[in-house]
Formats: C-alpha cells, structure tokens, sequence
C-alpha cells in the first residue's frame, strides 16, 4: 500500500531509539523527509545514519538534539523542519519512560518530572506545530502512549497514570484542531525495544533466566500472538495514522499490542 508520505515532513520526538526510531524509520521509508531528535549527541547522529539507510530515494533524514522537556528547545525543535523542509506535515510525539515505581515509594519531584515529560512535552510540540500543520494539505499529530493507559501494570504508576493524561490531550486536539488537523495515539505494548533488552539483561545477569531467548520467551508468554513487537510494526502503524490512507481516523487511541491488553475499551 502506497501511503502517499512521499515528500511530506515529519518530526519524530525522542526518536533516537526505541518505538521514537521505529516511527522514524517507517516515515523516512515511505518518502518522508523526517526531523529526528535525541538528548544524546552521538546515539542520534547513529541513529540518523542508521534510519537513512532505509530511507525511500529522495527522503532526507536531519537529526536535532534537544531536551523535550525544555519549553524554549521544544519550540526550535518544530521550526527545525520548517526551516529544513519547507513546513511541517506530520509530528510524532515520543518520549522515554519514567520510573518504574510503586505509588507510595514515588516522590512529588517524580511525578512532576514524569508530567512535564509525558504531557507537557506534548502540549508545547503540538502548540508550537500547529499553525504549520493547518497551513498543508492535512496534519497529522501521532502520540506514542503504552498500553498501561488501559490496562494499568505493577510498579508502573507514573506511566499508569500520567500517560493517561497524553491520550486524553489527544482526543481533545482531535476535535479543536479539525478538520484541518487529525490527532491519534498508538498505545504499544511489549516491543523488543533496547529498554526490554536491558531488562532482560539484567535478569539474565542476577540468574533469572539461562539465557537472553528464555528471558525474552518468558515475557512473550503472557502475549496471546506468542511473541513481542517488532518495533517496525508499532512504527509501520505510526506511518499509517500519519497518512491519508487512514483520512477517517482521528481521536482514536489504538493499541499494538499483541492482544496483551485484556481491556475491552
């Protein structure tokens, strides 16, 4: 399926690994010329020679490091593609994920910290975006959420909590930024992300598991598709949603998940 990106620009936040990457990737391979940000100097420079090298003939692949949690870097971060690019078309919000806490060990600071970066980081990107999304053909907002929204997780209050915030931001841009400007969510599940393989990394090294594919066998277990997420396939959605294949979509908070989720709303 052609999803007609070919030559639209994107910025992808905190893209410089993970499900962030992913999105970037599947953009710049449909023909995107795409704006990918990391804090991390070195690891976003690797990333952008990494996603180019799926890039579609044509696509151009920028990186510009900020700190999405930073009001004045969010807003020269958006007039980074502008500037580049000549606009701005699509922009996906990403962001690492807080502390994995439970509520009574977790600390004013921690959620404060936890908010700016899940939803306030998505408010100034979409702020400072939004009069160069209207000005196209149709913009596009993709935010990037966790499944834990739904179908909340041990130990993982803030992202339980505060991401619920991000995707009822969403709904509400759905209806006053239309008609000219659609806005959805993704809510991934388990994904063989770096943060995953950390994870079980370290199980690994305190002798939970006998080896890295029993670790990963072991969290794919409670996964009714009896595996993770390939992070492409959350990407490949995010590309999806960002075009006009999917014209009739918005306000949706869609899971990709496997059916991890046991949610029926």
């Amino acid at each position: 399926m052609d999803l007609q990106l070919a030559g639209d620009a994107a910025l992808v936040t905190a893209s410089s690994s993970g499900l962030g990457k992913a999105s970037a990737r599947a953009l710049a391979a449909e023909g995107s010329n795409v704006v990918v940000n990391g804090r991390d100097e070195e690891r976003l420079a690797a990333a952008v020679e990494d996603i180019r090298t799926d890039a579609a003939e044509g696509a151009t692949v920028i990186g510009h490091a900020a700190d999405i949690t930073d009001p004045d870097a969010v807003e020269a971060l958006v007039e980074r593609p502008v500037a580049e690019f000549g606009g701005l078309d699509h922009l996906v919000t990403s962001a690492g994920g807080p502390p994995a806490k439970p509520f009574l060990e977790t600390t004013d600071e921690e959620w404060y910290e936890a908010f700016d970066l899940l939803v306030m980081s998505v408010v100034r990107a979409v702020r400072a975006a939004a009069p160069h999304l209207r000005a196209g053909d149709g913009g596009t907002v993709v935010t990037i959420a966790s499944i834990t929204v739904k179908e909340p997780k041990d130990n993982l209050v803030l992202s339980n909590a505060v991401r619920a915030g991000a995707v009822g931001l969403e709904k509400v841009l759905s209806t006053e930024l239309a008609p000219e400007i659609r806005a959805n969510a993704v809510l991934p599940g388990t994904h063989e992300t770096p943060r995953v393989e950390d994870v079980v990394e370290q199980g690994l090294e305190r002798g939970d598991y006998d080896a890295y594919e029993a670790g990963i066998a072991e969290w794919a277990e409670r996964i009714p598709v009896g595996r993770l997420g390939d992070p492409m396939e959350l990407g490949r959605t995010v590309a999806f949603l960002s075009s006009p294949q999917s014209a009739f979509l918005t306000g949706v908070a869609l899971p990709v998940d496997g059916g991890e989720s046991g949610s029926t709303l």
